[in-house]
């Protein structure tokens, strides 16, 4: 029980207080014309000033409530470094231990995974959750069991009660540490680019620690080559691009020893590899409608340079004008058909013969820059029919398909072959039909005209008349053809009945022949979102196997794919760690990083309480490494220190919850007006004798 006397008074406190102020007045005019009964006056205006001033007594049956200590205990990926998180599980259990044994207190443990991401540990957050839940009158202190490695310390609380932390971790704690400082996310092919890393050395680190190590470096998890380099110091390290797409490089520095871990010792970068231009070279054999489409399609493209070589006037031609004078320049023939064809991705013959004017050492020219690796494209007219065909040249041994010398002239649709439905150059073409046509016919424009050719290698991925080849691509050394067996392909383009996907077509075309990965004909690769990927198989073939996937520490998982389309087989697999993982399926690899390349958790990792001493100053609380001893806990007044020398302090709160209140009036009216009857009866009586 607990009493306490309330005023609850009948006219306002102001107008009480002038009251006052009139009965002193009254009272002292007594007192000055030596009235005797002046003091009994006086108390009956007190008698009936308390009346008005309605005075109550209060009594409250009360519930003790039990002082609560927060304990949060973290458990993100730093903690699970060396023996932390059993030097946690000890304090812990001593901390219980001792907390239960204290009257009437209680204990709440509230425990801090790994933030979603790279988010670190967001212990404050944690804190302000657990005390949302917590009525602040009740908080006797909060304990952090920590390392001291937060990442949310501006977002502390302010709690009324002491916060304290208990730091895991030893003094002599050292590490080594790979970050990488600057690295572009895409690159120019051909074209360096600079990596910024740095090497570095964190807390005790013996004297007999070399200061130099050696850096590991592979691309794609490929070979893996060493270079000796100093630490503490930033290595700019020049990189070139090996190929166009995703290129992964993993730089590795070996574990020493009696460093904490050596999760950091590694660092993954992903840099997209792009081509600067496109340089492209179009002959063209006469002048026909189609001639002009080539030209726009190449150069409404910034990121192709074209260069145009165009025949006008055919050498049968005979009309006496000088060849001195056919032309203000001499077009250098010979030094882009022999000198510099290197320079240029792409040829392509559009509509060319044989006339004389290329000698036949032009084309073999042409023929070893494929081989060599180089890309050819032919897009046959009537003339790839003909005695003149540029298949009767050295070209004969690089193209896939031979002309039977007829011209079909009719309208057809082109179709996509069962390999064009898997293959990635024409893959989903007919998503750029418009609606409507027949079922399994793309509703794109027809075209006119086929030259009948022979497939003597490569795969037909589109047909024609009578399921004819029409457009054959090929693999040749290491370099690519494709030979599209009509002219026509330009009516797309003219939105002739409805048109089609030549921009599209020619896009593929071209990337597949600069061999881009994503265009490969098999090809296995991963697409990364967080800790998650989708891994994708592609192939001509009807069915692929299981893929092998390695985590960072050596695990091996097998992964099944299903097919989501025709060639293309799909996975997801969540990958529990960060770092580089290895695909496999037996014919086609691919690696793949996890996670941030320098995850957040491993950036600082010797146990340390500087980031969190603002906030323990603050609550008067005090921090305290475990290896030193476990201190005792004693209570202390709420805004005293809270922390000494191998104490930490806990503040009780003598928090309560009331039962029931019951409220009496301490001068019922009677009694009020009987004492005051009293009072002023006494005072004129005594006055009278006087």
């Amino acid at each position: 029980m607990n009493g306490s006397i309330l005023f609850s008074p009948i006219i306002p406190w102001p107008v009480l207080a002038a009251l006052a102020v009139v009965v002193l007045g009254f009272v002292g005019l007594a007192i000055w014309r030596g009235l005797a009964g002046w003091w009994l006056r006086g108390l009956a205006a007190v008698v009936l000033l308390a009346a008005l001033a309605n005075p109550s007594l209060q009594q409250e049956d009360r519930e003790a409530l039990s002082d609560i200590v927060l304990v949060v205990v973290d458990e993100s990926a730093s903690q699970k470094i060396s023996d932390r998180m059993a030097q946690t599980a000890q304090a812990l259990s001593d901390f219980t231990a001792r907390i239960t044994a204290r009257p009437n207190t209680e204990l709440r443990v509230t425990r801090v995974p790994d933030a979603d991401g790279d988010g670190g540990t967001l212990l404050m957050g944690a804190v302000a959750e657990a005390l949302a839940d917590i009525p602040q009158s009740r908080i006797a202190g909060v304990l952090l069991l920590t390392d001291g490695q937060v990442h949310d310390v501006d977002l502390a609380p302010l709690i009324g009660a002491p916060v304290h932390t208990i730091l895991t971790g030893h003094k002599a704690d050292w590490d080594r540490r790979l970050s990488v400082k600057n690295a572009p996310g895409f690159a120019i092919l051909g074209e360096e680019v600079i990596l910024t890393l740095r090497i570095e050395d964190q807390g005790a680190v013996p004297a007999d620690v070399a200061r130099q190590t050696e850096l590991q470096i592979s691309i794609d998890g490929g070979a893996v080559h060493g270079f000796t380099v100093p630490v503490g110091k930033d290595l700019e390290l020049p990189v070139t691009l090996p190929h166009g797409g995703m290129n992964v490089i993993q730089f590795t520095v070996p574990e020493s020893e009696g460093e904490l871990t050596n999760r950091n010792n590694a660092a993954v970068v992903q840099i997209n590899g792009v081509r600067d231009r496109l340089r492209v070279l179009l002959v063209s054999g006469e002048p026909h409608p189609g001639e002009r489409t080539w030209r726009n399609l190449l150069k409404s493209d910034s990121a192709v340079d074209l260069v145009h070589f165009t025949i006008l006037r055919p050498p049968e031609k005979q009309d006496g004008v000088p060849v001195s004078e056919l032309s203000l320049i001499a077009f250098p023939v010979r030094e882009l058909f022999i000198d510099k064809i290197d320079s240029f991705d792409l040829i392509i013959f559009d509509r060319y013969k044989r006339r004389g004017i290329l000698p036949g050492v032009y084309l073999d020219s042409v023929r070893d820059y494929v081989e060599l690796g180089g890309a050819l494209m032919v897009a046959a007219g009537p003339d790839f029919a003909s005695a003149d065909s540029i298949y009767h040249s050295a070209l004969a041994d690089i193209l896939p398909a031979q002309p039977t010398a007829r011209v079909l002239e009719e309208g057809y649709k082109p179709l996509l072959s069962e390999v064009g439905q898997r293959h990635p150059v024409t893959e989903g073409l007919e998503a750029f039909a418009p609606a409507g046509g027949e079922q399994g016919v793309p509703n794109w424009g027809r075209w006119m005209r086929q030259i009948e050719v022979e497939a003597t290698s490569g795969q037909t991925v589109m047909t024609g008349i009578g399921a004819r080849p029409l457009l054959v691509l090929d693999r040749v050394g290491e370099g690519r053809v494709a030979l599209l067996a009509s002219d026509q392909s330009w009516l797309w383009d003219r939105g002739f009945e409805g048109g089609g996907p030549q921009l599209e077509l020619l896009r593929r075309l071209a990337h597949w022949m600069m061999k881009e990965p994503e265009l490969e004909e098999e090809a296995l690769w991963a697409n990364a979102q967080g800790q998650s990927m989708t891994i994708i198989r592609r192939t001509l073939g009807e069915s692929v196997g299981d893929v092998d996937v390695t985590a960072p520490d050596g695990s091996v998982v097998t992964v099944p794919l299903k097919q989501v389309a025709p060639g293309r087989y799909e996975a997801v697999f969540s990958g529990p760690q960060i770092g580089l993982y290895r695909l496999t399926d037996g014919a086609q690899d691919a690696v793949i990083a996890l996670g941030p390349s320098a995850p957040r958790e491993f950036e600082q990792t010797v146990a340390t309480g500087d980031k969190l001493l603002p906030v323990v100053a603050r609550m008067r609380g005090g921090i305290v490494a475990i290896e030193d001893g476990l201190p005792i806990l004693r209570n202390v007044r709420a805004g005293r220190p809270a922390a000494g020398r191998g104490w930490l302090g806990l503040t009780p709160r003598n928090a309560y919850l009331t039962a029931d209140v019951t409220i009496i009036s301490l001068l019922p009216a009677w009694l009020t007006l009987l004492l005051a009857a009293l009072l002023t009866v006494g005072a004129w009586l005594r006055e009278g004798r006087r």
